[in-house]
């Protein structure tokens, strides 16, 4: 049974020999003997060296295609083709220019086909216009038309350079490329230390608190650099870390997990891109590891509730005479807000009030005048703005004018008399400050049968004097231009006039504390006065006795009598 012996079994080398012994039997069945079969197809927007998506796209004669930041390493390094072999230079090499459409697909300038795996692309040498070659086949060659189709530059059949051709596959075969054959690497030297060192290959946001522990070794190794004057290549350690402090993407990502990155912008929502959940399921997309917030536009950030407080004013000057509104945007900011660029737009001029109700409201906004028209400053309804405390409980309230839910647009209404009933169902965003009088001329008028007005009451203008969320963007510029020169200055060592203490002392540059008339002050500043005050004491005292004349023996000094025991003397 055996291979050439009389055993009743096969061994292990036996059975997984490639020579196996039947159609079913041995590892060696599954292999295919088909010359071949190990080809593996390079796509047509790939480079030849990286074996990546190209963005500077450059190809040779031949019609090999690399990128401009690859290719330029290699040649510098090697000075050769690295598919073929031969002798290459950086001046033989053709820049190609590749049309896209909208979705950014490499397309065919002329017919804007797709280009695929499949498809047979050309390019002109002397312009480096790519097309597909039914395009060039069909209007230069048949048509002998030798013009550039995008540039209108002569060409020859010569210039014609075949950058994929689906009948010729064996010119893209990966199995085929030298330097994928003797193995030789393509990786610049930055690219081959980021391989070599393990800590450029780290997702540092993923790695919580983990990440300052890399920051601070880091730090470390920086500050061990910067006070050797030797060459710190002779440490690769210290290189590494150096390296990997000075790439700005693992910088970002470190001091983005160990939150010292830059502060969160003024206008980032509460929730996020989504990128991170949208790559997670989707293979289509590019993979996101961190969780950005999403950041509003200036629109959408002022038009938060509470965000606005400061009052706007408006003047509605009407055929009848002016009204004074008051806008309140800190609970009704989508209304005050559409009504105010509306009104800036002229959308209100010459609108007439197509209703009015005695001891009710006077309605208009609607430019038809039909009160079934009018539309919002973003071209749809927005939502009802409840938020707030304001109710219809005065005469002069101005609130906006619905057809149901959330369904706001243009019109509005001025309330004559309190109107409780409406509560939660109008949206409130101002009132009438002043020209009650003229709100008084226009309850007067008289109306049809339908409540329209006989005579028509028309805004003639509608003036905004104050907007509110123009001067909120002024006071915010404002404010990040104060902070800016503070930042500016602490940057730069901070000023004699700021440094000062909690009451108000100057702080000199030598760290003493000024008082107004220049004296200086201090923590020791007692400790001084008395030492100096016991200085000149004693030099007075050592000068009174020097000039006292010595005589006699000096006087002894006087034992103090007492009991006990003595000093033992007459024993």
């Amino acid at each position: 049974m055996g291979k050439g012996t009389d055993k009743l079994y096969i061994t292990h080398s036996e059975w997984a020999s490639e020579d196996a012994y039947g159609a079913s039997a041995g590892s060696g069945v599954s292999k295919s003997k088909v010359p071949g079969a190990s080809f593996k197809r390079l796509p047509f927007n790939f480079c030849a060296v990286s074996l990546q998506p190209f963005s500077h796209p450059v190809c040779t004669f031949e019609g090999t295609t690399f990128d401009l930041t690859n290719i330029l390493p290699w040649l510098k390094k090697h000075g050769t083709n690295p598919v073929t072999g031969l002798p290459l230079k950086s001046n033989e090499l053709i820049k190609l220019h590749y049309a896209k459409n909208d979705e950014g697909e490499m397309v065919d300038p002329v017919t804007f086909k797709v280009f695929t795996d499949n498809t047979h692309i050309v390019a002109l040498k002397n312009t480096g216009n790519v097309f597909a070659y039914d395009t060039v086949e069909r209007l230069n060659i048949k048509a002998k038309m030798w013009r550039d189709l995008v540039s209108d530059v002569e060409f020859s059949r010569k210039d014609i350079i075949t950058l994929q051709d689906p009948q010729n596959i064996e010119s893209r075969n990966l199995s085929s490329f030298k330097h994928i054959k003797d193995g030789v690497s393509t990786l610049t030297p930055e690219q081959e230390l980021d391989r070599k060192d393990p800590s450029r290959n780290l997702n540092t946001s993923a790695l919580g608190s983990a990440a300052r522990v890399l920051k601070a070794k880091e730090a470390v190794a920086a500050a061990r650099i910067a006070r050797s004057p030797s060459d710190p290549n002779h440490n690769p350690t210290l290189l590494a870390s150096k390296a990997f402090s000075q790439n700005p993407t693992n910088s970002t990502l470190a001091s983005r997990s160990t939150g010292l990155a830059k502060s969160i912008p003024y206008n980032a929502a509460q929730h996020t891109t989504g990128k991170a959940a949208a790559s997670f399921t989707s293979t289509g997309l590019t993979p996101h590891t961190s969780a950005e917030r999403a950041l509003l536009t200036d629109e959408e950030y002022m038009l938060k509730p509470r965000r606005v407080k400061q009052k706007g004013y408006a003047r509605i000057t009407t055929t009848h005479g002016d009204l004074n509104i008051e806008l309140a945007p800190e609970f009704a900011p989508r209304a005050v807000w559409n009504f105010v660029q509306l009104a800036k737009k002229g959308y209100y001029d010459d609108v007439v009030f197509h209703r009015n109700i005695r001891n009710f409201m006077i309605q208009g906004g609607d430019p038809t005048g039909t009160g079934r028209g009018g539309q919002s400053i973003w071209g749809k309804n927005f939502i009802d703005e409840f938020e707030g405390p304001a109710t219809h409980g005065e005469r002069g309230v101005v609130s906006m004018a619905n057809k149901g839910k959330n369904t706001n647009s243009s019109q509005f209404f001025i309330t004559y008399r309190p109107a409780k009933h409406l509560d939660r169902k109008h949206t409130i965003f101002g009132k009438v400050v002043g020209g009650m009088d003229t709100l008084g001329r226009l309850e007067g008028l008289e109306v049809d049968e339908g409540q329209r007005p006989v005579e028509d009451v028309v805004m003639k203008t509608v003036v905004v004097f104050l907007d509110p969320f123009e001067e909120f963007q002024k006071q915010r510029r404002e404010r990040n231009e104060a902070a800016m020169e503070r930042e500016e200055v602490v940057r730069m060592g901070g000023t004699e006039d700021e440094r000062m203490t909690w009451t108000g002392k100057r702080v000199r540059g030598d760290g003493k504390v000024m008082e107004e008339a220049g004296a200086e002050i201090g923590v020791g500043k007692y400790m001084k006065e008395k030492v100096t005050q016991g200085f000149e004491e004693a030099v007075d005292t050592v000068a009174a006795e020097w000039e006292q004349e010595v005589s006699g023996e000096p006087v002894k000094k006087k034992v103090k009598a007492g009991g006990g025991f003595g000093n033992f003397d007459s024993w």
